[in-house]
């Protein structure tokens, strides 16, 4: 097998894997600085309020299709607050914003 063909299979492996979500933490930081609730999101990716929670707190992972309106959320979040999108070693992660419904 040649250095190419080789290549071309890593290649192929990776473009396979789905794209990595942001930290749990970093999640919520995202949905918190655009002003969204829990249940904002929930209604937008279409799962409910309790999923977005296990998602933040890393209990649970989004499957498709969730995963993929989730991330392209989180992915515009992040381009629109930049600061939010960076984790903070040892903060706790946010089960729910001040607002109390989410």
């Amino acid at each position: 097998m040649s250095d190419s063909d080789r290549s071309q299979r890593v290649d192929a492996l990776l473009n396979g894997l789905p794209e990595a979500l942001p930290p749990p933490q970093v999640r919520a930081k995202l949905r918190l600085a655009a002003g969204l609730t829990q249940q904002d999101v929930a209604d937008a990716v279409g799962v409910k309020r309790v999923a977005v929670t296990r998602w933040e707190l890393g209990q649970t992972s989004p499957r498709r299709p969730h995963r993929e309106d989730y991330l392209r959320l989180l992915k515009g979040l992040a381009e629109r607050f930049p600061q939010a999108a960076k984790a903070d070693e040892g903060t706790p992660t946010p089960a729910s914003d001040s607002r109390g419904s989410g």
